[in-house]
């Protein structure tokens, strides 16, 4: 129990961040299987891969605005309440998805709950539990927490991702439909929601500050926090062309993989993921956060580009296993890198403004992405995301490599 504790929380955390990671793994494991079934589910609805494109834009255009909503009010909210609604809005969000099948409400639905199609966290609970954490945290030890937290939701959006083949398997039995099957699994991301608020509810006073820490959202770190935003919306735009939801459907008509087979395949990535986050911290150590987040990622958007070229599906994947075990390292150096330029006052909005891109500048793309799955199964959508990545990850190096953070610089 010791070396699990000691493994869950770097040296100097506050007990608290235990919640906090235990609430993230519920809700990753949640977005694990509703990543892959929401087209599943859509296209047993009958809708076109341009109306899928369509609500999953739908899913990141509304959690975009209201993860930018809450960045602006949280300096004069508790993180902990906060937190709590998100938790609400999960819950309903899971009822309502079974009940209603019209295209209409379904998009209003995607667009005001809390549905989570990519592969990482683009919902409003991120910006708000990376503040938590961060103040959990001596400076020291913030990227290993901020690694932990990505790689507990990786590791479990894996087996997230596994469990999107279980409506499969009761159909298989005889036990239910799949779109009844489906809809269950809805029903069990409400749960997850329920479990989460509990947690929640768990959070000591000690996370929130005594006072109200910044008077205003953004003070003296407006311009850097908008300058990193508008990179990281590149970086997004770009993403959203290979959504796991959308890369699951790429699959299903290129390769005609079933539910099953892709979520065994996307358990796997997620693996690979998963465990790259735990040697970020360490590369990030001895390297430095900007250029972990650069020269990870660059090798990683080749090989995704390599990914529709390939003939055959053993060699699609694994050009997509080598990109997963890349991909993903910049994910706990790019938090740990924004808490750590900015002033702790200014820790929720700069989480998320720079939050918001990985859901409301990627809303764009997927519909895009759709569409050019409509007219051609080749994989268009990820060669354009590999390629835009790279121009981010060049532009990001060039603008901050000299931008160091407090314990890279020596003060």
């Amino acid at each position: 129990m010791v070396a699990i504790r000691d493994f869950m929380l770097p040296p100097g955390t506050l007990p608290d961040a235990r919640a906090l990671l235990a609430a993230r793994a519920l809700r990753a494991f949640g977005d694990g299987f509703v990543s892959l079934l929401l087209p599943y589910y859509l296209i047993l609805l009958g809708y076109s891969a341009l109306q899928v494109g369509l609500l999953v834009t739908a899913t990141l255009l509304g959690s975009g605005l209201m993860t930018l909503g809450v960045g602006f009010i949280a300096h004069r909210h508790s993180t902990r309440h906060l937190l709590l609604f998100a938790s609400l809005l999960m819950i309903v969000t899971g009822l309502a998805m079974p009940a209603l099948t019209g295209f209409w409400p379904l998009l209003v639905v995607a667009a005001i709950g809390t549905l989570n199609p990519a592969a990482n966290d683009v919902t409003l609970f991120s910006p708000l539990e990376q503040t938590l954490l961060t103040r959990a945290a001596p400076a020291q030890s913030r990227t290993a927490l901020f690694a932990r937290y990505s790689l507990i939701g990786a590791l479990v959006a894996a087996l997230g991702a596994q469990a999107a083949g279980l409506p499969d398997l009761f159909a298989a039995h005889g036990m239910m439909t799949p779109l009844a099957a489906i809809q269950a699994m809805f029903l069990l991301y409400a749960a997850l929601g329920m479990a989460g608020f509990m947690l929640y509810r768990r959070l000591s006073p000690a996370l929130e500050p005594e006072h109200h820490e910044q008077p205003v959202p953004l003070g003296k770190s407006r311009r850097i926090v908008y300058t990193l935003a508008a990179l990281f919306s590149i970086d997004a735009f770009a993403g959203g062309f290979a959504v796991q939801s959308l890369l699951a459907l790429w699959l299903f008509q290129r390769f005609e993989l079933s539910v099953t087979a892709a979520g065994t395949i996307f358990f796997w990535t997620g693996l690979l993921t998963a465990f790259s986050h735990l040697a970020a911290a360490r590369v990030a150590a001895r390297f430095g956060l900007i250029n972990t987040m650069v020269f990870t990622h660059l090798p990683a958007n080749v090989f995704l580009i390599l990914v529709p070229l390939m003939p055959t599906l053993e060699l699609a994947l694994l050009f997509l296993f080598l990109r997963s075990a890349l991909s993903s390292m910049d994910v706990p150096a790019r938090t740990s890198y924004v808490m750590a330029v900015v002033s702790p006052g200014e820790r929720p909005a700069a989480a998320s403004v720079t939050a918001v891109p990985r859901s409301l500048a990627s809303a764009l793309s997927p519909s895009l992405a759709g569409a050019l799955l409509t007219l051609s199964a080749f994989g268009w959508p990820l060669v354009i995301c590999g390629v835009l990545k790279i121009i981010y990850d060049l532009t990001l190096l060039k603008m901050f490599s000299a931008v160091k953070p407090p314990e890279e610089s020596g003060h």
